[in-house]
């Protein structure tokens, strides 16, 4: 790293100023950090405590709830400080590890989801060789696979940016340290890097939606001839629940991340943001639990646990 950059902090300029209006709005975020920090968790212990649950799409949707956890957990808090306290600055070290985290986790949940689509298809186009070809080994080294995927997307994306100097405004117009705010405010060149980032974008997000398309395309034909109203309405429920989840989490990625720098607003960036960091952790657990019988049946029995054992 150049050694301009050690120089002094980033500057977040943030999302929300303290007039009335902006902070009933931080109020409702930290609401809505707190519904996706207990969904999350819930989803989570639920699915490790209920040995009914222990199949792949609920180990699958266990990894997604805990990626959603990390999410929130790395760009909420630090928001949330700097608002409270009237600070504004990031160190550099925290702006690498908020860069490594958020990146990490973007990536590792866009393999995740083609994952899960994947189960899907396997559990309705073959369900004869389900137990065969979703062994738990299987599904782990996938959902292994996701994470590790991730996390070098991540260890790239933050070395990188962090390689570039930053000799005048240190000022970055958002809520937490994205990667393609350090690159508007960079004095370096940045253009190979931006054509590399366009080719991991295709990567990350293209080749996975296409993926969930294609395997998609081949459940709903299996759907159709299927002879059962109640099977019908079952595939229908729990693919329709993970199509809504795709299409709101890779619909603001391939927004965000598709565009060159160039094109970038940073009020549309904020706004994009807090609907993929925020929001859409948040309606995961609400989507799945909602719709799914089987985690509703899992947390009344453990609320009725509860309520014997007081």
């Amino acid at each position: 790293w150049g050694n301009q950059t050690f120089n002094s902090d980033f500057i977040l300029l943030g999302i929300f100023d303290h007039s009335p209006t902006h902070t009933f709005l931080f109020t409702l975020i930290l609401i809505i950090f707190a519904v996706a920090f207990m969904g999350n968790s819930a989803m989570v212990l639920l699915i490790y405590r209920d040995a009914q649950l222990h199949t792949p799409m609920y180990f699958l949707l266990s990894q997604l709830s805990l990626m959603d956890l990390t999410l929130i957990c790395t760009t909420v808090p630090k928001m949330a400080f700097n608002y409270l306290s009237g600070s504004k600055s990031i160190s550099m070290a925290g702006c690498a590890t908020q860069i490594f985290f958020y990146t990490s986790l973007l990536g590792s949940e866009c393999f995740l989801l083609a994952v899960m689509a994947y189960d899907r298809y396997i559990a309705i186009c073959h369900p004869l060789r389900y137990t065969s070809l979703m062994s738990p080994k299987i599904y782990g080294l996938m959902a292994a696979s996701s994470w590790i995927l991730g996390s070098t997307d991540g260890i790239i994306n933050a070395v990188a940016t962090f390689s570039f100097s930053y000799c005048g405004s240190r000022e970055i117009a958002h809520f937490f340290c994205d990667f393609p705010s350090l690159l508007i405010i960079s004095c370096s060149d940045t253009s190979t890097f931006e054509e590399v980032l366009f080719i991991c974008c295709i990567v990350m997000i293209v080749l996975p939606v296409a993926f969930i398309i294609a395997s998609y395309a081949r459940v709903i034909l299996a759907v159709i001839h299927v002879g059962s109203g109640e099977g019908r309405r079952k595939a229908f429920a729990t693919c329709s629940s993970h199509l809504m989840v795709v299409g709101m989490y890779y619909g603001a990625a391939l927004f965000m991340y598709i565009r060159p720098t160039s094109d970038h607003s940073p009020t549309q960036d904020k706004m994009v943001s807090v609907f993929y960091t925020i929001l859409t952790p948040t309606l995961n657990p609400l989507i799945y639990s909602l719709r799914n019988k089987e985690v509703a049946r899992a947390f009344r029995k453990v609320t009725r646990k509860d309520k014997s054992g007081e």
